[in-house]
């Protein structure tokens, strides 16, 4: 006895739900390279990849720009997505940290440049909340005062007798 299975006619996920944002961008960070995408409303080239170099994150801003993208989402794993987030600020582009665990929730194959343009989705349609970042000057107090605690743990450290063995 075997039973037929019905196979569900595939339906897009956007059919029912309006875009709230046409000006978002998603990225998707890497320790030595960053996919973007920008939609194919905005680019004939949507989805590109850049490095991690200074020059190249200015490019990227610069064509995040070009495009149109006034808004970015990207993820928060470790310490990657700063130097991009402070640039992108700096040239007057909304950067939005997400918690990783929103958007992982699909199963299948897990690509960057799939990634980019996952977040970028769910960015366009306001399913993805914004995590907290304290403001610029805090984030900066907050590094000197990480910072001074290490020193101090280090002169601690240095100080202590040796013991014998």
């Amino acid at each position: 006895m075997s039973k037929s299975v019905k196979k569900a006619t595939p339906i897009r996920f956007h059919e029912g739900l309006q875009q709230l944002r046409k000006d978002a961008g998603g990225m998707d960070i890497g320790a030595s390279e960053i996919w973007v995408d920008v939609g194919l409303e905005n680019d004939s080239e949507p989805v590109r990849r850049f490095e991690t170099f200074t020059a190249d994150l200015n490019r990227m801003a610069e064509w995040l720009i070009d495009c149109g993208i006034k808004s970015v989402v990207m993820e928060s794993t470790g310490v990657y997505w700063i130097p991009a987030c402070q640039i992108l600020e700096d040239k007057g582009i909304e950067v939005l940290l997400v918690n990783p665990r929103y958007a992982k929730n699909v199963s299948g194959r897990k690509t960057d440049a799939l990634d980019c343009q996952w977040l970028r989705t769910l960015h366009c349609y306001g399913l993805l909340p914004a995590s907290f970042r304290p403001a610029r000057e805090i984030a900066s107090l907050r590094s000197y005062l990480r910072h001074r605690q290490m020193l101090i743990e280090y002169a601690a450290a240095h100080i202590q007798p040796c013991k014998k063995r």
